[in-house]
């Protein structure tokens, strides 16, 4: 059995020949998009949308917390959309890291 991301329990039927999965990123790539993830500007990310969560001024992303805040970003020509992926990718980078080394593991001890 296996646990998806929100603790749903799955039922896997075991192969007892060769696994047909495949390792999609090494440890070594992992670890490389984790270290640009570490050195971007501290987190969380949210995206800004005048009109939709501000009244006045530009489209931006905010940078840490309300108390703790960096620098904020705004992007030239993009959109709605683009504010809200590239807000979120800085939290949802980190979180397909760990599932990606959980799954990871899972392919290894089938094999």
């Amino acid at each position: 059995m296996l646990q998806s991301l929100s603790g749903e329990t799955l039922a896997v039927t075991h192969f007892q020949t060769k696994s047909i999965f495949k390792i999609m990123f090494t440890e070594k790539e992992l670890l490389e998009i984790e270290d640009r993830l570490k050195n971007s500007t501290k987190g969380p990310w949210k995206a800004y949308i005048e009109g939709r969560d501000h009244e006045s001024g530009s489209n931006f992303i905010m940078t840490g917390t309300e108390t703790n805040r960096g620098e904020d970003f705004e992007i030239f020509g993009a959109t709605i959309s683009d504010y809200d992926f590239i807000a979120n990718a800085k939290q949802d980078v980190e979180k397909l890291i760990e599932e990606v080394r959980r799954l990871n593991k899972l392919i290894k001890h089938s094999t």
